[in-house]
């Protein structure tokens, strides 16, 4: 069975920096599209960076502070968040479509709390 395990969430002080992590358990094959999206309380789920083919995209949000890669060879995927403001608290999600039929999958979700 497919995992998506998450880790690296936690409180922070605004300007300050986390990394989270994403690793699969359970695939054979490598992912094609590895993201991170996030939802605020009483907001809708947004993507805040993906990568394919090893380029990344990233939300209007977020450009220049966050840095999102992958590890192919590990199913592997990071968010690098510096600069952190008030409105990145969120619980973030990790997100891969793996196999010749692009099954998605989601991590469980880590929570980020940017407060001083």
């Amino acid at each position: 069975q497919v995992q998506l395990v998450e880790s690296g969430g936690g409180l922070v002080q605004p300007g300050g920096s986390l990394k989270l992590s994403c690793a699969n358990s359970g695939s054979i094959f490598r992912a094609s599209v590895m993201a991170w999206y996030r939802q605020a309380p009483g907001k809708q789920r947004e993507l805040v960076a993906d990568i394919t083919s090893n380029s990344p995209n990233y939300a209007d949000s977020v450009k220049g502070r966050f840095t999102i890669s992958g590890d192919n060879a590990k199913n592997t995927v990071y968010l690098q968040m510096n600069s952190l403001k008030r409105e990145d608290a969120a619980v973030y999600y990790c997100y891969m479509e793996m196999g010749p039929w692009r099954h998605k999958y989601w991590g469980q979700g880590t929570q980020v709390t940017v407060s001083s």
